[in-house]
C-alpha cells in the first residue's frame, strides 16, 4: 500500500513536521451530496480542520494511485463526474488495477488512513447492519475495518437507516469501544439519541486522546468510535425521519435496489421527504464532527 500512496504536498509537509492530519472520506462528496454543495462542504471541512491547527486529507483513488490529500481539480472531478466508483475495502485493488476514479467509503478510508499512519478520521455516520440483515446478511464492511484498523473515527453515530441495536451488538462483539462524546446514548445520525445506552462517555477531547493512547499502547488493535451527536439546532423529528426511511425501504424492495446502492437510494428519499432539511442536517453534523475530530487529533498528537 505504501508504494502506491500519493500524498499531497500539504499532507506530506504536515507529516514531516509533526502537524496532525485528519482523514476525510470522499464518497460523501461523490455520492452523498449534490453539486455544488458537495464541493463547498469539502472546502469548509478543510477550513475547519486547518483552523484547529491540523491538516485535512481527503482520501480517494485516481490513476492507479491512492491519494491522501487531493487538489481542487481532483475534488471537482469526484464531485461532478457521474461514473465515480464507490470504493470499500473490497474494491480498492480493482479500482487500482483499472486505474479508475474512486471515492472511498468509511471502510476504504479506514484501510488507507491506517496504512498512511493517520490516527483520526472524520465522517458523517458509519455503516452497519441493515434492517432485515438477519435474513439478507447485509452488514457493512465498515464494522470489520473498525475492528482491525488503528484509527479513531468521529461520527454522528450510526446511520439512522440501519438496525442500530444489531450494529451496536456487532461492534461490542468485535471489541470496538463506542465512546459517547458528552452523551450517554448512541446518536442516530439525524437525531441526538436512540435510546441505546453506551458503556463509555468522554466529556473532553483530552479524555478521548487518553483512551486512544491507552488502547494502542496496550497493543489492543482496532478503532475507537467517537459518537458525536448532531447539533441541537439541526436535530430532526425522529417520527418524520423513521417514516421516510420505512417508506424508502418499501420502495427499494419493490424496485430491487440492494447492496451498495441501497444507502444512497434511501438517503435521497429521506431528503425528498424532509424537503431538503436532511441535507442541511448532514452538512451540519459532518462540520460538527470535523471540529471535534481536529481537536482530538491535536490533543492526541501532544501525547505521542
Amino acid at each position: 500500500m505504501k508504494d502506491i500512496i500519493e500524498y499531497s504536498e500539504e499532507v506530506r509537509e504536515a507529516m514531516g513536521s509533526g502537524v496532525p492530519v485528519v482523514a476525510l472520506e470522499s464518497t460523501i462528496i461523490a455520492h452523498g451530496m449534490p453539486y455544488p454543495e458537495n464541493v463547498n462542504t469539502a472546502k469548509r471541512l478543510g477550513s475547519i480542520i486547518r483552523d484547529a491547527g491540523c491538516v485535512p486529507a481527503i482520501i480517494a483513488i485516481s490513476g492507479g494511485k491512492v491519494c491522501v490529500g487531493i487538489d481542487d481539480a481532483l475534488l471537482e472531478r469526484i464531485a461532478k463526474e457521474k461514473d465515480v466508483l464507490k470504493v470499500s475495502r473490497r474494491d480498492i485493488p480493482i479500482v487500482i488495477a483499472s486505474k479508475g476514479l474512486g471515492a472511498t467509503t468509511v471502510s476504504g478510508t479506514l484501510v488507507i488512513a491506517h496504512a498512511a499512519g493517520i490516527k483520526v478520521f472524520v465522517t458523517g455516520g458509519i455503516g452497519g447492519a441493515h434492517r432485515g440483515s438477519e435474513t439478507s446478511m447485509d452488514v457493512s464492511s465498515d464494522l470489520e475495518e473498525l475492528a482491525i484498523r488503528d484509527v479513531a473515527v468521529v461520527s454522528a453515530g450510526v446511520k439512522a437507516i440501519l438496525d442500530l441495536p444489531k450494529t451496536l451488538e456487532i461492534l461490542e462483539t468485535k471489541g470496538v469501544p463506542v465512546v459517547g462524546y458528552q452523551t450517554d446514548e448512541l446518536p442516530a445520525f439525524y437525531t441526538r439519541t436512540s435510546g441505546l445506552k453506551l458503556v463509555a462517555r468522554a466529556d473532553t477531547v483530552d479524555e478521548v486522546a487518553c483512551i486512544m493512547k491507552a488502547k494502542w499502547d496496550l497493543g489492543i488493535g482496532g478503532s475507537i468510535l467517537i459518537a458525536n451527536p448532531i447539533p441541537h439546532a439541526f436535530e430532526a423529528d425522529a417520527k418524520v425521519i423513521n417514516a421516510a426511511i420505512e417508506n424508502a425501504l418499501v420502495r427499494a424492495n419493490e424496485l430491487g435496489v440492494s447492496g451498495k446502492e441501497i444507502t444512497p437510494f434511501i438517503l435521497s428519499h429521506v431528503s425528498e421527504a424532509t424537503g431538503g432539511d436532511s441535507l442541511a442536517a448532514n452538512v451540519a453534523l459532518v462540520e460538527n464532527n470535523a471540529r471535534l475530530g481536529a481537536k482530538i487529533a491535536f490533543a492526541f498528537a501532544k501525547r505521542v
